[in-house]
This record gives structure tokens, sequence and C-alpha cells, in this order.
């Protein structure tokens, strides 16, 4: 089961005095993954960044496709694809809302 953490258009707003999540706000949890946003990525296209322990990639979201890697291997970045292509709609949502909200 997804369980979304800090979904913008659920109404979850981080604590003003947590820097840490204004600038990298976790829009997902899932078993070792953190999905998140970085605030300064407002220029680019809808995208999210995944990072479990020391790895990070960055996928974009329409179409679902990797950005960059590192510190995944291949089997695991298309298990995080998948992860993706299943909550696009809500990863897209949040995106919207966070940065055009």
């Amino acid at each position: 089961m997804v369980k979304p953490i800090g979904s913008w258009a659920k109404g979850f707003a981080p604590d003003s005095t947590d820097q840490y999540h204004l600038l990298m706000p976790t829009i997902l949890r899932l078993g070792p993954y953190r999905f998140f946003f970085y605030a300064g990525d407002r220029e680019e296209p809808p995208h999210v960044h995944v990072e479990r322990d020391e790895a990070e990639a960055k996928f974009w979201l329409a179409p679902v496709r990797l950005a960059w890697s590192r510190g995944f291997g291949r089997k695991e970045l298309n298990r995080i694809r998948k992860i993706i292509e299943q909550n696009q709609a809500q990863l897209n949502e949040s995106w919207n809302e966070f940065f055009h909200g």
C-alpha cells in the first residue's frame, strides 16, 4: 500500500521552521525509497527525485523515464520506474500543487 507523505493537494504543509523539508519536500515514501522534489526545480519539466541511503536518481514524469542516477543498479531502477508509473497521477498532482498551487 502506498502511503503519501506531504501531498500538497491533500493539505499537508511541513513545519515552516524545518528548512530541509521546505527545500526538499517528501511526496511519497515506499519501502526504502523517499520520493521528493527540490524547491529550486520549478523551471524544469515535472520530475521526481528518489533516494535510498546514498543512492539517488531523477525521473521525468511525462513520460516516465530516467534522467540520471548514481548508486542504483539496473534492476532497482526498473523497480523504481514501476513505482513511479503506478503513482504518476499523484506525483504530477503534488508537483503542480507545490510549484503552481
